[in-house]
């Protein structure tokens, strides 16, 4: 199963890590486990999730094209677009 990189930037750091749980089950949803979240160290908003996911295809479909229930979460988290999506080779 390959580990994946999720990397964007957030309009506020603190909320975004507020929603930590809803995010992990959202991801989940993807197929996706072992959900880390990431904050950059030169105090920059970018962020980072990684997760193992078994479906690639489908986090970088769900991400490309967010239905109406990631938009809403996205939203609530402060997400900034674009969505940078790495994997593990």
């Amino acid at each position: 199963m390959p580990r994946i990189v999720v990397l964007h930037d957030v309009e506020d750091i603190g909320n975004w890590l507020k929603h930590k749980a809803e995010r992990a089950d959202a991801i989940a949803k993807m197929g996706a486990t072992d959900v880390v979240d990431h904050v950059a160290l030169d105090g920059s908003k970018t962020v980072a999730i990684t997760a193992n996911s078994d479906d690639v295809d489908a986090v970088v479909a769900a991400t490309a094209s967010p239905g109406p229930e990631l938009m809403d979460a996205m939203h609530r988290h402060g997400v900034v677009p674009p969505v940078k999506i790495f994997v593990e080779k």
